[in-house]
């Protein structure tokens, strides 16, 4: 049987850490709910101490959203701790979490701290975490760039203090896949009690690896991937939602977990995100950028058009897309021009297709996409004769597939 891994979605914490990305309570309400349909198991609301805004977003968010554990953040110190278990009183399922780093580099320009006295703050800050949440997460940040003694030792603490989540995070996507796998199955081996957590992992994509290192991280036992809708975060983001869902979910045979996310709310999430923050995503983008479904290359339109299996490895609808799009440009070819003039309504005989077909590549060389407007004009120009029935209004140069 499949393994469930939890998605632990921090959209609204280290998301919007993003330069950009800020929201305001209001806001982040408004994006808390679909998350909340959308199935994610953990909702990372904010950073109480942050700020009045970010205290009272994790408090209406953790009062409204019943079905999913809501998450608040706090650095291992007694005031962000009593800030975020008091933002959380009201959630019915609450999970508090909180972090140190533990890499020497950190230690030494950050927190001016030893390794003693880091050991020490997880313990107590774990401890007083509990107070306020049965599910307590504790974070050991750039733990890849950690000594692996030191890290089990911080580990070690923070278990002995009651955390039912251990994070292992990448905080500066500094690992490779190989690498970052070995770090948990190490964790996994050498870390006494390990059972008794979850582990987690959390991975930025400064070397565009989040994913790949996320999906490498399960494989060797963590259980919880943190990541975000469009792959949002601090620098170059975080791992991307619908990136390791999708992953998961079309490759179920080299990856046997799966996730609670309905899919097919994934595109609208996504969308909704884009609409509060002003900010869309890549035209390339994986699973929800515009051209992730859509095909210009004539040969790539041809096997489309016989069948979409030929170039999409799912379909569109199953993330909330409703169909995949040939959009007709100079690299397209005539079986696709012949499938639009069609669907606008004009019939195509064969001896007419080689002519239409040079006219419309005039067009093409002068523009980057031909509109239907266009096609019509060409149609017109080559004498073509109309199909029966109403034609369709004319809207893009898109031949929609499925």
């Amino acid at each position: 049987m499949p393994e469930p891994i939890r998605i632990f979605d921090t959209t609204l914490r280290d998301g919007e850490q993003s330069p950009g990305f800020s929201m305001t309570p209001e806001e982040k309400l408004r994006l808390a709910h679909p998350l909340e349909e959308l199935g994610v198991d953990v909702l990372e609301a904010g950073f109480p101490i942050a700020s009045e805004g970010d205290f009272l977003a994790v408090q209406t968010i953790a009062r409204e959203c019943r079905q999913t554990s809501v998450a608040a953040l706090a650095r291992a110190v007694e005031a962000d701790i009593r800030r975020a278990g008091d933002a959380l009183r009201p959630a019915a399922r609450p999970l508090l979490h909180t972090f140190i780093a533990t890499s020497d580099i950190h230690l030494q320009h950050k927190l001016k701290r030893t390794r003693a006295q880091v050991v020490a703050d997880t313990y107590t800050a774990v401890r007083l975490a509990r107070e306020y949440a049965d599910e307590v997460e504790f974070s050991a940040e750039d733990a890849t760039r950690s000594d692996r003694d030191f890290l089990l030792e911080v580990l070690a603490a923070a278990l002995e203090a009651g955390a039912t989540v251990l994070n292992i995070p990448d905080t500066v996507g500094y690992s490779v896949p190989h690498e970052y796998a070995a770090l948990i199955a190490f964790l996994r081996e050498r870390l006494p009690g390990v059972d008794k957590a979850i582990l987690s992992v959390h991975c930025h994509d400064d070397l565009g690896l989040a994913v790949a290192n996320s999906l490498a991280a399960l494989a060797a036992g963590a259980r919880q991937v943190e990541c975000a809708i469009n792959g949002i975060g601090e620098r170059a983001g975080n791992a991307s939602l619908e990136e390791v869902v999708m992953a998961l979910r079309v490759r179920a045979d080299a990856l046997p977990y799966v996730t609670r996310i309905r899919t097919e709310k994934i595109y609208p999430v996504s969308l909704q995100l884009a609409e509060i923050t002003g900010i869309g995503v890549q035209p390339n983008k994986a699973i929800v950028g515009r051209n992730a479904f859509a095909h210009t290359a004539g040969i790539h339109q041809d096997g489309m058009l016989k069948s979409p299996l030929t170039y999409e490895i799912m379909t569109p609808s199953t993330v909330g897309i409703a169909s995949s799009q040939l959009l007709l440009g100079k690299h397209s070819g005539r079986h696709a021009l012949q499938a639009r003039l069609e669907q606008l309504g004009w019939r195509v005989e064969r001896e007419q297709l080689d002519a239409v077909y040079q006219a419309f590549l005039q067009v093409a060389d002068r523009q980057k996409l031909v509109a239907d407007d266009c096609l019509r004009d060409i149609a017109l120009g080559a004498g073509l004769a109309q199909l029966p029935g109403p034609a369709p209004a004319a809207h893009s140069s898109a031949v929609a597939t499925q």
